[in-house]
C-alpha cells in the first residue's frame, strides 16, 4: 500500500510539472503571411533596429538570446519558445511577422503598436540566434 501512495504521488508531481511547463499548441499561420518575403533587407542596420525593439519589446518573456528565459518567462503558461532551435529558425520570415503580428493567448498582438519595418528587423535580429 505504501508503494502504491509513492507510485501516485510520484505520478501526480510528474503531471503538475509536466503542466507547468506547457508548450503552445501549434501556432497555424496563413499561407498569404507563410510565404510573405521579408520588406526588410538584411544587413547590419536592420539588425541594430531589431536588437533595439526586441530588447524593449521582447526579451523580458523571450529572453536576450531569444531562449525563451526572460525575467517574465517563469509566469506565462506556456514556454515562449527557443529561437535558436531548428524548428524556429526553419520557418519563413512570414511565419514570424504574422506572429509578431497578430499575437496569440500570451503573445501579445504588436499590430499597431510596432510598425512593419520595426517587425521585419526584429524578424531579421532574431535569425542572429541561430545555432
Amino acid at each position: 500500500m505504501k508503494t502504491l501512495k509513492l507510485l501516485f504521488a510520484g505520478g501526480a508531481l510528474i503531471l503538475l510539472s509536466a503542466s507547468l511547463t506547457a508548450q503552445p499548441k501549434p501556432w497555424v499561420v496563413p499561407a498569404n503571411f507563410k510565404t510573405m518575403k521579408n520588406a526588410v533587407a538584411k544587413g547590419d542596420a536592420s539588425t541594430k533596429a531589431g536588437l533595439a525593439v526586441y530588447t524593449k519589446n521582447c526579451a523580458s518573456c523571450h529572453g536576450k538570446a531569444g531562449l525563451g528565459d526572460g525575467v517574465k518567462a517563469r509566469a506565462l503558461k506556456t514556454f515562449p519558445g527557443d529561437f535558436a532551435k531548428a524548428d524556429y529558425q526553419g520557418q519563413t520570415d512570414g511565419d514570424h511577422f504574422y506572429k509578431t503580428k497578430t499575437g496569440r493567448g500570451e503573445m501579445p498582438k504588436y499590430e499597431g503598436k510596432l510598425t512593419d519595418d520595426d517587425m521585419w528587423n526584429v524578424v531579421n535580429y532574431m535569425r542572429t540566434f541561430k545555432k
